[in-house]
């Protein structure tokens, strides 16, 4: 998602130079409708930004993640004013917050749910897939699974969806680990093999 915020960010910038250098002088009344839209797009996806880098759960990042499919369509309907050309069409990418609801048989959507613990064993199997050492934190835990899943998801990998059995494996280890955890920073679960 950052990636995506960047972009936008960079293309609103070019846009607004583009507006101002062709519009300015001849359509002024495009130019500052432009200007204005631009602006705003730039000023809601810097909160965005902010935002995601202080976001810590799912619900918050699906929230974020449909903010930006939402400045990305006005954006889209910007340029396609601001070029004289037609609408496109996004294409849609793979939502992964819908993944991990189905991996985790939340929200009761169709297709078969998947048992998050049926490829984990135990702890320390656990912790293996994630890379870490028994008895890390909760922050530990959950960094390691969103830096693993960010690497592994489609989304990183344009559309490849070779990764998705190790990213249903990461899924499991981090809902196994937070299943038998109270997340008390004094008390977290240790590899037992």
């Amino acid at each position: 998602m950052q990636k995506r915020v960047v972009e936008i960010q960079a293309r609103s910038a070019e846009d607004l130079d583009y507006a101002f250098d062709k519009l300015l002088q001849e359509q002024p009344d495009l130019y500052f409708k432009m200007e204005e839209g631009l602006e705003e797009i730039q000023h809601t996806v810097l909160l965005v930004g902010e935002e995601l880098e202080g976001a810590s759960g799912l619900a918050e990042l699906e929230r974020l993640d449909r903010r930006i499919e939402f400045i990305e369509d006005r954006f889209e309907d910007l340029e396609s004013e601001l070029f004289n050309r037609p609408r496109r069409r996004r294409k849609r990418r793979p939502n992964l917050f819908d993944f991990f609801r189905q991996a985790t048989g939340a929200g009761g959507g169709g297709g078969e749910a998947l048992d998050p613990h049926s490829e984990i064993r135990n702890s320390a199997e656990a912790y293996d897939v994630l890379g870490l050492e028994g008895g890390a934190s909760l922050t530990a835990v959950t960094r390691a699974f969103r830096k693993k899943a960010k690497e592994l998801h489609p989304d990183s990998r344009d559309g490849d969806r070779s990764k998705e059995p190790q990213l249903r494996k990461l899924l499991a280890a981090y809902q196994y680990l937070k299943s038998i955890y109270n997340w008390g920073e004094d008390n977290p679960p240790q590899a037992n093999p």
